[in-house]
């Protein structure tokens, strides 16, 4: 067996994917977490700024929602989905909120910038069909979970 052949049968494993799955995370987080930080005001976690309210009013304004709400929801959500993928915790959830907010600025903001969105969307989508992967509070707290679902002596299917 060849070097190469070796490394793809390590990283075809469990611990390869989870390592691709924390990637993903990853770069969905910083790049969410970049954007949510200068839509509030300097100092402050959640303050939406005045020009973000601008933002939203006019060069925003073809999201379907007022937009005092867009913007909040907006900086709300680039605030807590990337902290929930950075910490694996949720990791579906938090995957589909960064999809919908991918797909609401490609549709109604920016669609000429497609080949970004495509991108974010794939990892999304990668996460919430796969998770969080073994190094994630999820694959952490899995046992405790079933834990709680199946009480002591219930046989399982």
């Amino acid at each position: 067996m060849h070097a190469c052949d070796r490394v793809r049968a390590a990283l075809a494993g469990p611990v390869g994917e989870s390592l691709g799955l924390l990637a993903a995370r990853i770069g969905l987080a910083v790049v969410f977490w970049r954007s949510g930080r200068t839509k509030v005001v300097e100092g402050s976690w959640l303050q939406v700024s005045d020009s973000t309210r601008f933002l939203f009013a006019e060069e925003y304004a073809g999201v379907p929602l007022p937009a005092d709400l867009a913007a909040t929801l907006a900086t709300w959500g680039e605030f807590a989905l990337p902290l929930l993928l950075l910490c694996g915790l949720a990791t579906p959830v938090a995957a589909a909120g960064i999809l919908a907010m991918t797909l609401v600025i490609q549709v109604f903001v920016y669609p000429a910038a497609w080949p970004t969105h495509l991108l974010w969307s794939a990892l999304a989508l990668v996460l919430l069909s796969r998770g969080g992967g073994m190094f994630s509070l999820d694959a952490m707290l899995r046992p405790l979970a079933d834990r709680i679902r199946m009480p002591q002596g219930v046989a399982r299917t």
